[in-house]
């Protein structure tokens, strides 16, 4: 990849090729089949009240319009709880209309009451006492008709209320989530290397993606009911209490009731629901780590093991989700219960009342559907709990990544070295990865300015380490690594990797153009520059022959280039940024003879005037190195160039044997049998001056793409 990315490969491993935390992923994980975990779910997570009182603070900064939205609620709910009362003023007016046409014109309301007070029927009497009519006019419709508009109007004042609220709080709460995700990015590009070690990638895409959506799903469904309903309930409360005290205390009994089914209920499923998106996590990460390895899977035949483990990280899904949606979903039923009770109460008391002539039949419509209205809210505010405790338990996630220790901060003020400076050198360096464990311990180099280091050994012995401790994306524990006379920890990490290129095993393509991909190296790049670029990676000899040429566009994974291909785009991308340091880890392992042979090319070119570490296995490609290095166990044990090593007869004389000259294994031997290790090291075979078999000669590089290349 290019200069100034802060991208790096897997690191070197403490122990036996692993990385620091075991697994043998970039990720951490075990690959396809494995069965790594990184982060372990369903960890200990903070408390409701906390982390609920953390998310709404993400929406201060918007306490101005939060206040706005506060009116507003306020405006429609008071306008939606006066309607039941003016409406019960409806009721009245037809009822008293009714029973006006049921006595005898002319006669007065007095008149009436005394009748059936002599009559025997006192109830009657003072339920004629309490109604507002003249006797044989009938119902009156223009003040029935006004009462009618009135509520219609309150009504849709309520409706425009509302709407303005809701949108107002949409806004709110989408920018919010805007302003996490933009915390949550930042946080990544601040984290160090080693905590993607030991986190697998789709863990940490569940808790950017699904995490950060879910609880902005919660916000935008539940701020606006909890704001509606606790101001319906305390505005419906008001008025029950102005019609009739007793009714209103019998409705008041839903609160007690409300809040310990409620308690009771939340306390049970929020770890249910912690663990729900724990395992969620997990489950994505399978998924994305079986399908990143689709075709291992398939040639090893492991596609029931997938299975199996799919189904069983599926079921902890299931069987969490079950748990924490049925809990949560009792809420509701219940408080449906208690509300029926509630209305059947009210509607026998309220009756008696009517009766008495202690309450009109409007008041009584209209607490009717007070009741409605004030447990409503109330089943409202116990459901949301569900919702509630969903997206608490996803924010706990994402403020535990955001809490993640970061990386050491720059130097203030950061110094810097001139453009030029290309000398490197290591000053008794020592660096672990687990502090139980040495791996580089006490080592020291220097590389001269536009000179070639070449850095082998056998696996896990430290050579990717070394590099990233050059790009700082792991920090010594002791010694010094140096620019010119500087040391890089004076540096801004931002400056020293803008000095440096790496092209590494693994190629990373982004989806976009063959032209985007390689400007990624540099901004401000142009056409020329991209064309140059190149032309002196060999990447203009294929680039031609795809249907659309530079504009040719890649995928995801880029899969319409071959892997060779795919090399060269990336040699291509760090000719064009430049670089003064060149980092070429592995560039050529995965290639054919003929596809190396140009990458060689290609790297010879890229590697002129500039100081360059070279980690290779292959020796072939280093032969023409100034200085090579052999490191194991994360030491230096060798050094010099290709001849003085061989003549040394050494660590590197055996390395170089067991490609070119391994011992023949008996025919009697299962070669299955036989440990890699003894390869490396098993005796030295004795060989003559002059017996060693030559490398394979590099071709010699050409000025310009033409001849030279042709004849591969």
């Amino acid at each position: 990849m290019s200069g100034g990315s802060t991208t790096s490969s897997r690191p070197a491993a403490p122990q036996g090729g692993q990385g620091p935390q075991g697994g043998h992923g970039p990720m951490g994980g075990r690959g396809p089949m494995g069965g790594g975990r990184g982060m372990a779910p369903g960890g200990k997570a903070q408390n409701f009240g906390p982390s609920a009182k953390r998310l709404l603070g993400t929406l201060k900064v918007d306490t101005p319009k939060l206040v706005l939205v506060l009116i507003l609620g306020v405006l429609s709910v008071a306008l939606s709880v006066a309607g039941p009362k003016i409406l019960g003023e409806g009721t009245n007016i037809i009822f008293a209309g009714f029973i006006s046409l049921q006595v005898p014109a002319g006669a007065t309301k007095q008149q009436i009451i005394d009748q059936l007070i002599a009559s025997g029927n006192e109830q009657q009497a003072d339920m004629i006492r309490s109604m507002d009519f003249t006797p044989g006019a009938g119902i009156d419709f223009d003040r029935l008709a006004v009462v009618m508009i009135a509520v219609l109007a309150v009504y849709i004042l309520a409706a425009v209320f509302g709407w303005l609220q809701a949108r107002l709080l949409t806004g709110i709460v989408q920018r919010a989530m805007n302003r996490l995700r933009v915390q949550v990015e930042d946080k990544i590009h601040r984290l160090p290397l080693a905590y993607f070690d030991r986190v697998q990638r789709g863990e940490l895409l569940s808790r950017v993606t699904n995490d950060v959506d879910n609880i902005g799903q919660t916000m935008q469904q539940t701020l606006s009911q909890v704001v509606t309903s606790l101001l319906t309930v305390v505005g419906v409360l008001v008025m029950m209490f102005v019609i009739s005290p007793l009714l209103a205390v019998i409705a008041l009994v839903t609160i007690p009731l409300t809040i310990l089914i409620t308690t009771l209920v939340a306390r049970r499923s929020q770890k249910l629901f912690v663990a729900q998106w724990a395992a969620t996590g997990v489950l994505n990460a399978r998924v994305e780590e079986t399908f990143s390895g689709h075709q291992i899977v398939k040639v090893f035949g492991h596609q029931t093991d997938v299975e199996a483990d799919f189904a069983r990280e599926n079921d902890a899904v299931y069987r969490a989700s079950f748990g924490a949606q049925f809990l949560s979903g009792i809420i509701m039923p219940a408080m449906m219960f208690i509300g029926n009770l509630v209305y059947v109460a009210i509607a026998v008391v309220g009756g008696l009342q009517v009766a008495n002539g202690l309450m009109s039949i409007g008041d009584v419509q209209a607490f009717i559907q007070y009741s409605r209205q004030f447990t409503q809210p109330l089943s409202q505010l116990g459901s949301m709990a569900n919702l509630l405790q969903s997206g608490v338990a996803s924010a706990e996630r994402v403020f535990e990544l955001l809490d993640e220790e970061e990386e050491s901060p720059d130097a203030e003020p950061a110094e810097t070295v001139p453009e030029e400076t290309a000398d490197l050198a290591f000053d008794d360096v020592s660096f672990r990865y687990v502090p139980d464990i040495p791996l580089i311990a006490d080592l020291s180099l220097r590389a001269d300015p536009g000179s070639t280091v070449a850095i082998v050994g056998p696996t896990g012995a430290g050579k990717t380490t070394l590099v990233n401790l050059i790009m700082r994306f792991y920090e010594v524990d002791a010694g010094v690594i140096s620019l010119g006379t500087l040391d890089t920890r004076l540096m801004t990490r931002a400056d020293l990797r803008s000095r440096t290129g790496m092209v590494l095993q693994d190629t990373w393509l982004f989806s976009g153009t063959i032209r985007e991909n390689i400007a990624y190296g540099k901004d401000d790049a142009s056409e020329e520059e991209i064309l140059a670029a190149a032309k002196a990676a060999y990447v203009d000899r294929f680039v031609h022959a795809l249907p659309d040429g530079y504009d040719t566009v890649l995928d995801d994974e880029a899969t319409n280039l071959s892997v060779g291909e795919r090399q060269l785009v990336t040699i291509a991308r760090a000719f064009i940024s430049d670089p003064r340091i060149l980092i070429l880890d592995e560039a050529t392992s995965s290639v054919d003879t003929r596809t190396e042979l140009l990458i060689q090319r290609a790297m010879s070119r890229l590697r002129r005037d500039r100081t360059s570490f070279v980690i290779a296995h292959r020796l072939s490609t280093i032969r023409d190195a100034d200085l090579i290095l052999v490191m194991e166990a994360g030491a230096i044990v060798e050094q010099g160039t290709h001849e003085e090593l061989l003549a040394a007869n050494g660590a590197y004389r055996r390395l170089y044997d067991a490609q070119f000259d391994a011992p023949a294994v008996d025919d009697e031997t299962d070669p299955v049998d036989v440990e890699p290790e003894a390869v490396l090291t098993g005796p030295v075979p004795v060989v003559s001056p002059g017996a060693v078999p030559p490398l394979p000669p590099i071709p010699p590089v050409a000025d310009e793409p033409g001849e030279a290349s042709t004849r591969v």
